[in-house]
């Protein structure tokens, strides 16, 4: 059985940093694709960024490039999300996602609030 458990999650102001964590079992985690994933309040679901299974990383929409950084670290079977530079609208559930052989995983997420 997959699981993912994410944490780091928290209330921060604005321009403050963050950095989430996920550790993942029952799962080839060297071989998988891990990413991230966030959910606004009444919004939909997005990707964040990806990290490849070699280390490749891809960061889906400019408003986080620069200010967020996605990295693995397979001995601990954990991908981690560090965000700098945190504002009001990074304001999300966040989700660690897993996916081997194209079949997709998710946490239980964990909740980033930015404000003063």
């Amino acid at each position: 059985q997959v699981q993912l458990v994410e944490s780091g999650g928290g209330l921060v102001q604005p321009g403050g940093s963050l950095r989430l964590s996920c550790v993942a079992s029952g799962i080839n985690f060297s071989a998988s694709m891990m990413g991230w994933y966030r959910q606004a309040p009444g919004k939909q679901r997005e990707l964040v960024a990806t990290i490849s299974n070699t280390g490749s990383t891809n960061y889906a929409d400019d408003s986080v490039k620069g200010r967020f950084t996605i990295s693995r670290a397979n001995v601990k079977n954990t991908v981690y999300l560090q965000m700098n530079s945190l504002k009001p609208e990074d304001t999300a559930v966040y989700y660690c996602y897993a996916q081997r052989y194209g079949v997709p995983f998710w946490g239980k997420g964990t909740l980033v609030t930015v404000s003063s």
